[in-house]
């Protein structure tokens, strides 16, 4: 409730920006982050979609620069990249030209409500001829991933660097793919690849480590005040969007109101009434714009604009702040303080102290720079600096994003929440069930570790500027509820098995309480959908995916965290596989594999089948003594519906025997237990 109590909703004017700037140049420039870990889990025709929809954007060309961070190093999607900046010649001036809405191709051209009679033939004879080359690009792209390698005709000197090496063992790699050396506005902004150093005794911090390095090679390269990030599944959607983050970043009149600029997830191919409850339209619609009226919505690790500076640790000031913990009265660099916090590279130093003068701009020639990025890309560049920690993103957790938002709010910083029409980006979400609990297993653990780890928000409350009612949102920890829900799962079951009773005899008029309480939450939650425009069915298929989160995807992410605290083992980041959709009928269908995630909520369903049947005859003699309990385990076994249905049916949509012979014993034992201790007089 602490997360409703007042909601904030920010409307923007994009039309009215330039009219209180002199002329664009005084627009901020933007560096732009793409994020992409794997070549084959996540397929570069995805990042290609996203870069360029990102080089068509509505803002001038001179003023941005494309970074593609890859870290697997792979010459697939370096491959790929050079072929898109080709197309991109050809389709940044097309979207331009004739005001293209949505600028990933893929989308563009798989709509035709744009193609009708009333256009010219002259549009009509481009846009068929733009729809026939990205559909070689494509089918380039994707033969060059099907065969894993990149076509021979291509292999030059710039895939010299990807020879014979190991995405988890190799050399900082920074490639300029296109300069955009006359900075026109019309032409092409800057796209630089970018493939951090990795060596297998130095530790790379995942997304949050390659999101540090793309700070520090934008830095010498272009160093903008401003930083976009979007992960490499997400394109943009709504082309004025850079103009609608600029509304909010310039028109406080204070910095420290606008660190960064939230925008929405909001996923494309969503299927009708969200089977998989993983498209978040509540959390995103309603929490978030609640929290917009404590500090700001947390930073959702895409989507977003961020301040430089707050990047950089600097404290919420204003404008005209003076930043004494680094810099001295004079505003000289106190050159040992600055190297301690930020490494031993002058022209990242440099860049630094611009930022601080707001006189932040390219810092270097290409050619010069990119030795610079390259030193700044070095694994070793970190050590024994404030990287990680008071610097940049913050290493600890999975979930970079919570740390990150955690430590603005902590010295003051407040964020903003962008919600355009149309939204700004669409994403891919998961589309099947071991994909969906994969990535809420992954989100869990990030939060549960937030809680216990030395960034604890609770820590930031009693020492900090962080808010009372900002700690309590980032107290909502998903890995902890798996505790009590579960035994909640259980507690019918077992009073079913042992003819116990845990809530009133039916009779009795006390039995309106439990049920005036359960009727009333699911309706305030139900009204929240309804709110939101959203469905009845919608909002059941998101609470049943909750209690199947809850007693496996959360309840691992608990048990990842407790081993990691215990020393027995380190928590894994999963690469959540992203692909695009095609018109698969069965879509909506929960699918299974071996994972023992799937175990939990097999073996809850389980107890509560075998509850039922066991008291059926009682049912049937008219004895409805144990009705709430009868009532209590229908509703846990409607909620594990899925897998009910995964009994009976094969292939990947079924259950496999693995599962439900694990599950079986754990249930049978749990049974037997509970016989053991009725017997014995303990129940």
């Amino acid at each position: 409730m602490n997360q409703r109590w007042s909601m904030v909703q920010y409307r923007t004017y994009p039309n009215k920006l330039l009219k209180r700037l002199k002329t664009e140049s005084e627009l901020p420039a933007v560096d732009m982050f793409v994020t992409t870990a794997d070549a084959l889990k996540e397929p570069p025709i995805l990042t290609v979609n996203t870069v360029l929809s990102l080089l068509a954007v509505d803002y001038p060309a001179n003023k941005l620069a494309c970074y593609v961070s890859d870290d697997g190093a792979s010459p697939l999607t370096f491959y790929a990249l050079t072929e898109a900046v080709e197309y991109a010649k050809r389709w940044v001036p097309f979207c331009k030209k004739h005001g293209v809405s949505v600028r990933a191709p893929f989308m563009y051209f798989s709509q035709t409500s744009h193609i009708c009679n009333s256009f010219s033939s002259e549009f009509l004879t481009e846009w068929k001829k733009m729809k026939s080359e990205y559909d070689e690009l494509s089918k380039r792209i994707n033969e060059a991933v099907s065969s894993k390698s990149v076509p021979y005709p291509n292999i030059n000197e710039e895939f010299a660097a990807f020879s014979r090496m190991e995405n988890r063992d190799h050399p900082s790699i920074v490639k300029v793919i296109v300069e955009n050396r006359e900075r026109s506005i019309g032409g092409l902004p800057h796209v630089i690849y970018v493939s951090r150093e990795k060596r297998p005794k130095h530790p790379h911090h995942y997304k949050a480590g390659a999101m540090n390095v793309l700070t520090r090679v934008s830095a010498v390269m272009t160093n903008a005040p401003i930083i976009m990030n979007v992960d490499c599944d997400m394109f943009v959607n709504n082309p004025t969007c850079f103009y609608e983050a600029m509304c909010l970043l310039l028109g406080f009149k204070s910095e420290r109101e606008s660190a960064f600029v939230q925008f929405p997830q909001v996923f494309y191919g969503g299927l009708k009434d969200d089977p998989f409850g993983n498209q978040l339209k509540v959390l995103f619609s309603v929490v978030l714009a609640g929290i917009s009226a404590i500090q700001g919505p947390c930073y959702a690790g895409t989507g977003c604009f961020h301040r430089r500076k707050t990047i950089y640790g600097f404290p919420a000031e204003d404008s005209k702040g003076n930043f004494l913990e680094f810099f001295n009265g004079s505003n000289e660099a106190n050159m040992e303080e600055l190297i301690n916090r930020f490494g031993h590279c002058k022209e990242l130093l440099r860049s630094i102290l611009s930022i601080h003068l707001n006189k932040a701009g390219d810092t270097l020639s290409f050619e010069s720079a990119v030795e610079a990025a390259h030193i700044v890309a070095g694994c070793k560049y970190e050590n024994n600096t404030y990287w990680g920690d008071q610097v940049g993103w913050v290493y600890g957790s999975s979930t970079e994003d919570l740390l990150l938002s955690l430590k603005l709010f902590s010295t003051g910083w407040r964020s903003v929440y962008c919600t355009p029409q149309p939204p700004a980006f669409l994403g891919c979400a998961p589309s099947s069930g071991p994909e969906t609990l994969l990535q809420q297993r992954r989100w869990a653990a990030g939060q549960l570790e937030l809680f216990v780890g030395r960034h604890s928000p609770l820590l930031s409350t009693i020492t900090k500027k962080l808010e009372i009612r900002q700690c309590l949102a980032f107290l909502s920890i998903w890995a902890l509820r798996p505790i009590p829900e579960i035994f909640y799962s259980i507690l019918p079951a077992l009073s079913l098995l042992t003819n116990t009773h845990f809530m009133p005899k039916f009779p009795e008029p006390i039995v309106l309480i439990p049920i005036s309480l359960f009727v009333l939450f699911n309706f305030f939650g139900l009204m929240e959908y309804w709110r939101c425009n959203l469905s009845t069915r919608e909002w059941w298929n998101n609470q049943r995916m909750a209690r199947i989160n809850c007693a496996s995807g959360w309840l691992f992410g608990f048990f990842d965290v407790t081993l990691k605290l215990l020393g027995l083992s380190d928590i894994v980041f999963f690469v959540t596989p992203k692909d695009e959709r095609d018109n698969d009928p069965n879509a909506d269908k929960f699918t299974f594999n071996s994972d023992v995630m799937f175990i939990p909520p097999t073996t809850l369903l389980f107890l509560n089948l075998v509850g039922l049947v066991i008291i059926a005859p009682k049912l049937a003699r008219g004895d409805f003594n144990m009705l709430l309990e009868v009532l209590c385990s229908a509703w846990v076994v409607s909620c594990f519906n899925p897998f009910l249905k995964g009994l009976v049916r094969k292939g990947r949509y079924g259950l496999p025997w693995s599962i439900i012979c694990k599950s079986g014993a754990l249930a049978l034992m749990f049974i037997y237990i509970c016989k053991v201790h009725v017997q014995g007089g303990l129940i």
